[in-house]
């Protein structure tokens, strides 16, 4: 509908506007989800990577290989020395001496924080090196030296650390330890095993999860088994070590985090924001109130985003191109339709005014050809409005031009005997010229220019069509043999509504409409037409001459 102003009136709403209309105009964010999307990935790789090397216990464990390793080797060489040194009685029945071996102990374990328990064949203890290094400990003073300022920043990690720790899974569980009075045999298996002369141990847990690692090998003489050692420890130093190790992780982690986090804030701000611009740009768009918006013009960057920004520029000068070609178009029609209607209501007042037959009838055959006149101006309207339309809809299919040329003039062909202009086609035969487009718009095009020459091409003339490639475009030029084109109007004659009519043809038998559609056809395709006059040797115009090109596939 138009309105009389020569506006676009209202239309009804179609599906897709509907559907649009109910989805509601997107929520503007403080905070860019795209930067979350940026950050979120980073952040969980991170996470996953410093998790799994807190969940994994291969390094505690491979400390707790090589503590127990160093064990059965300080271990036996105590055992061995005890067996060498601490044997007292006859030759075939020595035993350990009490004293001397725990002088021994005392010497071989004082300055390691392992404790020595030395156990009789029948399971009696003969020395503990608890008892036996204590009674000779001195106090000691050491200062401290002055606060380190990082010692802040280990509190929040040790924290962190602490927090963490009881949230992580947990290793294997180990059996209980517990240290009674008695027979060792029964809280220790591992000195059964060491007493029949093979090494032992075991790791047990105390209840605030400090482990205990314990190794009995036994003190032989010769082979005979006169005792068995159990060598003990708990995993403070280790888990000193397991919990140093992590931490240091967990700082490594931490700025990483920081610079993950910072990177990803840049790496958004340099994607987010730009969006979000060229968004809010679009939205000021759809809500043109008759002002032009200009699009950020982000080309600079050459990426994607500055493709994108060149895209959304170019939309806006086609959509601004296409809304003034609608109200051009719209005040064009109410011109063009208002001529027929001031005729039609010319000729309705002036048979009011008459009686003469002879006259009514002539007024009757304006109002008929009138009439005609706008059915034929209201039906290629409607076909130049439905161009656009139909070009953006339907799918492009290869076109062979020869065959459509031959076919279009085979139906334009007179028929045997009758007058008019001869055709002339001027093509390779062997040569095969497909262009990518919609057949029936070709189509129109070549007839458009056909009917034009056809119209201005004297009876006894020749309409010559030439189809060949010219590079990488299809080249398709229409001669005639008329008055050709007004001198400066080879570019109007494209314009709606263009009237140059030749002379002796009856006013309104054309809307002036088939090449500007013609153009806007050629132009949805790619291509170019453009007209101009044909010249003979004495420098008269000879007819007109249209040229086409058509890119190649």
């Amino acid at each position: 509908m138009v309105s009389q102003l020569g506006q676009p009136g209202p239309r009804p709403a179609g599906p897709t506007q509907m559907r649009l209309s109910g989805m509601g105009r997107p929520r503007r964010r403080r905070f860019s989800t795209l930067t979350l999307r940026i950050l979120a990935p980073n952040v969980l790789a991170l996470g996953v990577l410093v998790g799994g090397i807190f969940y994994l216990d291969q390094y505690r464990d491979g400390l707790l290989d090589a503590k127990i390793a160093a064990m059965q080797s300080q271990a036996e060489v105590i055992a061995g020395a005890l067996g060498e040194s601490a044997l007292a009685g006859p030759e075939d029945s020595r035993r350990l001496a009490g004293e001397v071996s725990a002088r021994i102990i005392r010497r071989l374990v004082a300055p390691t924080r392992t404790r020595a328990r030395l156990y009789l064949p029948s399971g009696g203890m003969l020395a503990d090196s608890r008892e036996l290094v204590g009674a000779g400990r001195q106090v000691q003073l050491r200062y401290l030296p002055p606060a380190d300022p990082s010692d802040h920043v280990m509190s929040f990690f040790n924290r962190v650390y602490d927090w963490l720790l009881p949230r992580l899974p947990r290793g294997p569980d180990f059996p209980p330890y517990y240290e009674r009075l008695g027979n060792g045999l029964v809280d220790y298996p591992e000195l059964t095993v060491a007493l029949g002369g093979e090494v032992g141990g075991a790791i047990r847990m105390l209840k605030d999860e400090t482990l205990i690692l314990t190794v009995a090998v036994p003190v032989q003489q010769l082979r005979r088994v006169v005792g068995a050692l159990l060598l003990s420890i708990d995993s403070a130093e280790i888990e000193e070590g397991v919990r140093h190790a992590r931490l240091a992780i967990l700082r490594a982690s931490a700025l990483a985090l920081a610079v993950t986090v910072l990177m990803s804030i840049f790496l958004a701000g340099t994607i987010a924001g730009p969006v979000r611009r060229l968004a809010a740009a679009a939205d000021r768009v759809r809500r043109w109130r008759g002002r032009r918006v200009e699009i950020p013009n982000l080309s600079h960057r050459r990426d994607e985003i500055g493709d994108l920004s060149v895209d959304l520029h170019e939309m806006m000068e086609a959509l601004y191109g296409r809304l003034d070609a609608i109200e051009i178009f719209a005040a064009d029609v109410a011109h063009e339709i208002k001529n027929p209607l001031t005729s039609l209501r010319s000729a309705l007042e002036s048979m009011d005014r008459t009686d003469d037959p002879a006259q009514k009838k002539r007024l009757m055959a304006v109002m008929a050809h009138d009439v005609s006149r706008m059915d034929r101006l209201i039906s290629d309207i409607s076909n130049a409005s439905r161009v656009d339309a139909e070009l953006a809809r339907e799918e492009s299919e290869p076109v062979n031009l020869v065959t459509l040329l031959q076919t279009l003039l085979s139906m334009r062909q007179p028929a045997s005997g009758a007058p008019g202009p001869r055709f002339e086609l001027q093509f390779d035969p062997d040569a095969t010229i497909i262009v990518d487009g919609l057949p029936s718009r070709l189509g129109q095009v070549v007839d458009n220019m056909v009917g034009n020459a056809l119209s201005f091409s004297p009876a006894n003339g020749t309409i010559r069509l030439s189809l060949q490639q010219r590079g990488d475009a299809a080249e398709l030029v229409v001669e005639d043999d008329g008055p050709g084109i007004p001198p400066g109007q080879e570019d109007a004659i494209f314009r709606r509504f263009y009237s140059h009519r030749p002379t002796g043809e009856a006013f309104g038998q054309h809307s002036g409409l088939g090449l500007s559609i013609s153009r806007q056809i050629i132009d949805a395709h790619g291509g170019t037409i453009t007209a101009e006059n044909r010249f003979g040797p004495d420098g008269a115009i000879q007819g007109a001459r249209f040229t086409v090109r058509l890119p190649l596939p």
